[in-house]
Parts: C-alpha cells; sequence; structure tokens
C-alpha cells in the first residue's frame, strides 16, 4: 500500500503578524502598568525593539533579555497575569482578518503550526485562543521549579526558527521535503532563513525590508491587520 501524503503545512508567526503589535513589548509594558516590574525596565525594552527591527540584536540576547522579565516566579505564579494578558492585550489585537486566514487553512485540512520568537510564558494564551495544537516558542529554563532568567535551547527566532522546526518535523515523523509545498506568514525580516526554505511564503504587513525582498523575489505580499502596505 502507498504511504498516503501528510496533509500541506501552514507555518504563522505571531507577532505583527496574526497579532496586531509585539507580545514581548506588550508583555513587559503590561507588567510595568501593573507593577510587577519596575518602570526603569520602559527604555531598556524600547530600546530592545528598536535593535530587533533594525536586526542589530542577536537572538540569544534578545532571548535572554524577555526571559529575565520572568526570573524568580514558578509557572504557576504566572498563570494569572497570562490569564490577564491575554484579556487585556492579545484579544483586542487579534484582528477577524487574521482569524480567518488561520481558519481557511484549517478548512482545507492543512496541518497548522505557529511558530513565534516569544517565549512560551508570553506566547501560550495566543498560541490556545488562535486553536493551535502545534506550536514553537522560545524555551524557558526552569530551576527549582522557578524560571531562571535564562534560555532553554536554541531561541526560536532567525536561522533558529529553522533549525526548530526541522526538529519539530523529525520529531512528529514527518520529512524535511514538506517544506517545499508549506505556507509561511510572516512580517519580518528575521524571518527570511524559514521564508527562504519553504515553498509558498507570504510577506504579511511586512518591514521595510521583507517588503523589499518579497517584491524582489515575486513573493505575495498581504494585509491582515487593517495596515495598508506599500505597492
Amino acid at each position: 500500500m502507498t504511504p498516503q501524503t501528510p496533509p500541506p503545512l501552514a507555518l504563522f508567526d505571531l507577532d505583527h503578524t496574526l497579532l496586531d503589535g509585539d507580545g514581548d513589548d506588550l508583555w513587559c509594558r503590561f507588567m510595568i502598568r501593573h507593577g510587577v516590574i519596575g518602570p526603569a525596565m520602559a527604555e531598556a525594552n524600547e530600546r530592545m525593539g528598536r535593535d530587533y527591527r533594525a536586526g542589530r540584536v542577536g537572538a540569544q540576547a534578545f532571548s535572554d533579555f524577555y526571559a529575565g522579565l520572568l526570573a524568580g516566579r514558578s509557572p504557576a505564579d504566572w498563570a494569572p497575569w497570562q490569564d490577564r494578558f491575554l484579556a487585556e492585550e492579545v484579544l483586542p489585537r487579534l484582528p477577524d482578518a487574521a482569524r480567518a486566514l488561520v481558519e481557511s487553512h484549517r478548512a482545507q485540512g492543512h496541518a497548522l503550526l505557529l511558530t513565534t520568537a516569544s517565549n512560551r510564558v508570553i506566547a501560550a494564551r495566543s498560541a490556545a485562543e488562535l486553536g493551535f495544537a502545534h506550536w514553537i516558542a522560545t524555551d524557558l529554563e526552569l530551576v527549582d521549579g522557578r524560571y531562571s532568567g535564562r534560555v532553554q535551547g536554541t531561541p526560536n527566532m532567525r536561522d533558529g526558527k529553522l533549525h526548530r522546526l526541522l526538529a519539530w518535523l523529525q520529531a512528529h515523523g514527518r520529512s524535511p521535503d514538506e517544506l517545499d509545498r508549506a505556507w509561511f506568514y510572516s512580517d519580518s525580516i528575521n524571518d527570511l532563513p524559514l521564508l527562504s526554505r519553504v515553498g509558498r511564503p507570504v510577506a504579511v504587513n511586512p518591514d521595510a525590508q521583507l517588503q523589499a525582498h518579497a517584491q524582489a523575489h515575486g513573493w505575495p505580499v498581504i494585509d491582515v491587520l487593517g495596515r495598508a502596505t506599500a505597492a
């Protein structure tokens, strides 16, 4: 009997792609507003965001910065804050068009996967809200049941996003060749390694660098966040 071909993959970035905002930035501001971390972190957060968008910060440094905000507390400690973050920050920033894009692939029977540079604490509720059974995020180290403030393993960012996906495919008994017919939706030049590997890359409300690259390579450019994209 000929093995059945698995359904094609539809891969989605989260921040500025399905979520109208950056989860790491929103989480930091949310924590400051509620007094969980000090206001002195606001300037460092702004600087990190600028450096990330410009591609000036390394994946490890970026991930370590946001991992550090969680240090000293357990997953159970953070759970109520995750619920509040979903209600106050995430739900108002998940546009109907973004949800419809995910649902269009689900309706076609595609295998859906969310892949985000944000860490698991920040991204967990968003993944669940959008109905992703499978998702990859930056993992965090636990020591004696509490977050150490350090990343565990490879951050799910830039080249790491491709490497982590290849590891996920292997763990699920799927072939890397499946990427040749996979979609990947992203807004960021930081995701170029994975965008360049899939057969169906789509730029979603792209940053200026990705916009130029997408146009040069004939990639589709779409808007699901209600913003105009350059012609």
